[in-house]
Order: structure tokens, then C-alpha cells, then sequence
């Protein structure tokens, strides 16, 4: 098997973004205007995962994290939440918070936990994420980030 490898996301990967996203069944509202902050995972040449983040200050919101079903099972998805935690830390964020439908257990195994939606941080509850894109029955789940730490 090929190693995989992790990068920035960069303009013009925005549409196989999208299909990756798309074949994953997660939103698209809200996620083009922060492609930017997005980690891609490539394995031979081709993107088989991405994590986006929205970055608001000391708080970040973890969305779109996505693995192509060939990939599943393979530490794919968790080197995608690691990236996006470092680069959330990079960037100040204290807190990170994340919507989902189908993986509460799966990000309670990388230490999120539920939270009150209300509990969430006031810019990351004004997101496309937390308004509309994901239904209000979505857990809610958080982590912090302790300064520094990797």
C-alpha cells in the first residue's frame, strides 16, 4: 500500500473536494468559503479523505471530515483530525466543535465530547454549519486544546 499523504487544500481542489464530500453525504453550504483551511489525505496521487475547519477566533469548528470507502478503517480519518487539530492550535483556536449525525463514537474515541448545543461558542453557533447545513438533532461535541500541545 502506498503511504498516505497530507496537505493544505489549494484552489483548484475545491471539486474533487466536493465529490469526496458529496459521495460522503455531508453538506456542502458553508464549506467552499473556507476550502483554505481544508486537509486533504492523498494515497497514490488521489484524494481519499478531507477535514475542513472554520476558524472564529479561539474557537474552531471541525466539519466535512470525509474518507473515501476504500479507505475506511486505515488511520485515514484520524490523521485528518489530528492535522486539523494542529493547524486549529496553529492558529490560536483554544476550542474545537464539531456537528454530526452518524460519528459521535468515533470522535469520542479521539476525546470529543457532547456538548449543549447552546453551549458552543456564539460565532461557531452563527456558522452555515450549526444554522442550516446540519439538522438540529445533530450531536454537538467538543474538544479543548490545551496551549502548545501537539
Amino acid at each position: 500500500m502506498e503511504p498516505l499523504s497530507l496537505r493544505r487544500a489549494r484552489p483548484n481542489d475545491w471539486p474533487a473536494i466536493a465529490a469526496l464530500l458529496r459521495d460522503a453525504g455531508l453538506p456542502l453550504a458553508g464549506a467552499h468559503a473556507h476550502r483554505d483551511d481544508f486537509v486533504l489525505a492523498f494515497r497514490g496521487g488521489r484524494l481519499v479523505g478531507c477535514a475542513g475547519l472554520e476558524r472564529y477566533g479561539q474557537a474552531a469548528l471541525l466539519r466535512s471530515v470525509a474518507v473515501s470507502a476504500s479507505e475506511r478503517g486505515a488511520g485515514v480519518g484520524r490523521a485528518l483530525v489530528a492535522q486539523a487539530l494542529d493547524c486549529a492550535r496553529a492558529a490560536g483556536a483554544r476550542q474545537v466543535v464539531l456537528l454530526t449525525e452518524t460519528a459521535a463514537d468515533y470522535f469520542a474515541r479521539l476525546g470529543f465530547a457532547a456538548i449543549a448545543r447552546e453551549a458552543a461558542p456564539e460565532a461557531v453557533r452563527a456558522s452555515a454549519e450549526f444554522t442550516g447545513a446540519c439538522p438540529e438533532t445533530a450531536t454537538v461535541m467538543a474538544l479543548r486544546l490545551p496551549p502548545g500541545a501537539s
